[in-house]
């Protein structure tokens, strides 16, 4: 039998220098990975013990068709993630095509002409703001006499108490946490600080909304935000909840009267969450939401493990390997579009699908600059499997996420270095 140092080598271009230097900092992080191991237990008793307490059977795994009425499976599905969340109800779709598309049933089904929607976190992400009307685009709130403002964030990071008291008015209805960094080098926002953010926004305007996009957050710490005071918490199950199996879909879970709106958008007024057929994928989305603690937590431990490795090299990490995650997002600044282009042709050389395929950057619809994206997935533009994708302008960050299991997000990266070294666009120490 072939050891895994001979596999690594003549079956992926490792060498040993690369395999060494990996490894020393794979076994610095012992402590960091079994606190993250804690953290997987923990969520993936939660998400047992909301499956056990539905009486969760196979025959809620049978498939529906055309209106999709009395879809068990379905209303099932959508009571796990309620209790997992700790919310009031829940809306679970494969209807709902992306966290963007999310986002825009929650906001719509959610503010009328005349509202405001304010984000005290600074401009949202990119496909966001077409969406919100801060770009142009057809069909925006904007568009329907929603009006927007934000209160950017200080130095540091921080909130601008001041700013977002001076900014909440009588117009206000909705107020937007983006919890993960976006397209920005900030830090991504705890579920801790998410709590601070709304509880102070509450004691100016109770009965404001707030709102917070989950993307790239669930089951990274062992509470939620809808536990701490949100009203509406959104995301996709093509990132963490879906655990690699969801092939679409979005949720949204909280106040039940907050998921019914946005439910009567998504379908039709009178309709709302009696109507979507399944078409026999709720085996996959109800699987995915079984095995996402423990793929959350490889994409973490993945994410630990290229902050540790591309610091030693002198790039710009955020967060830090050792630094308390809120997602599973890892920043690295590699300053030149070539070490931003070599880096995510290595991501992709790691793909189990579409290894052979060398990215290139493209005007990708949403975005304001050329983008380039490596995502070898077994379903398209799954960023819980293991990818990256960056903006190629200056300060050439990438982006890279998830990881269905460590040991692949492992691999991914030594390629990663494998393919700038062979470049020549970094030394080893």
């Amino acid at each position: 039998m072939e050891t895994m140092e001979a596999i690594l080598r003549e079956k992926f271009g490792i060498s040993e220098e690369v395999l060494k230097f990996c490894l020393q900092k794979e076994a610095e992080l012992s402590q960091e990975f079994a606190q993250i191991d804690r953290i997987t237990e923990y969520n993936q008793y939660k998400v047992l013990a909301a499956m056990q307490k539905n009486r969760l059977s196979d025959a809620h795994f049978a498939a529906t068709t055309g209106y999709g009425y009395n879809d068990l499976g379905r209303d099932t599905l959508e009571q796990i993630y309620a209790d997992v969340f700790g919310a009031e109800a829940a809306l679970v779709r494969p209807q709902l095509i992306s966290g963007t598309h999310a986002l825009t049933v929650a906001l719509a089904g959610n503010l009328r002409p005349g509202d405001e929607l304010l984000s005290p976190v600074g401009a949202p992400y990119d496909t966001l703001q077409g969406v919100i009307g801060i770009r142009a685009e057809k069909g925006s709130l904007a568009e329907y006499g929603i009006t927007y403002r934000q209160v950017d964030l200080l130095e540091g990071d921080r909130f601008d108490w001041e700013g977002i008291r001076n900014a909440i008015n009588e117009k206000t209805k909705l107020v937007t946490i983006q919890r993960s960094k976006g397209y920005e080098w900030r830090k991504s926002f705890s579920v801790a600080e998410i709590c601070e953010l709304i509880t102070f926004v509450k004691s100016i305007k109770s009965d404001v909304i707030c709102m917070v996009d989950n993307c790239y957050g669930e089951f990274v710490e062992t509470i939620e935000p809808y536990e701490v005071g949100a009203d509406l918490v959104v995301g996709s199950l093509i990132k963490n909840p879906g655990g690699g199996l969801a092939p679409i879909g979005g949720y949204i879970v909280g106040k039940t009267e907050y998921v019914e709106n946005a439910a009567y958008r998504l379908s039709a007024p009178g309709l709302g969450k009696e109507v979507g057929a399944t078409l026999g994928i709720t085996p996959s989305l109800t699987q995915g939401l079984f095995q996402a603690p423990q793929v959350v937590g490889g994409s973490l431990k993945t994410a630990l493990f290229a902050a540790q490795v591309y610091d030693a090299l002198g790039f710009g990490v955020l967060p830090a390997a050792k630094e308390v995650r809120a997602d599973i997002v890892q920043l690295i600044q590699f300053g030149s579009a070539k070490k931003v282009i070599a880096f995510c042709r290595g991501i992709q050389k790691a793909a189990p699908v579409d290894s052979y395929v060398a990215p290139e950057p493209w005007d990708m619809p949403g975005y304001d600059c050329p983008v380039i994206m490596a995502a070898g997935a077994f379903v398209q533009g799954s960023s819980i499997e293991l990818s990256a994708d960056a903006p190629i302008k200056p300060p050439y960050n990438v982006y890279m996420q998830g990881g269905l299991s460590w040991h692949h997000g492992k691999i991914g990266i030594m390629i990663s270095l494998q393919t700038l070294l062979e470049e020549g666009l970094v030394k080893l120490p």
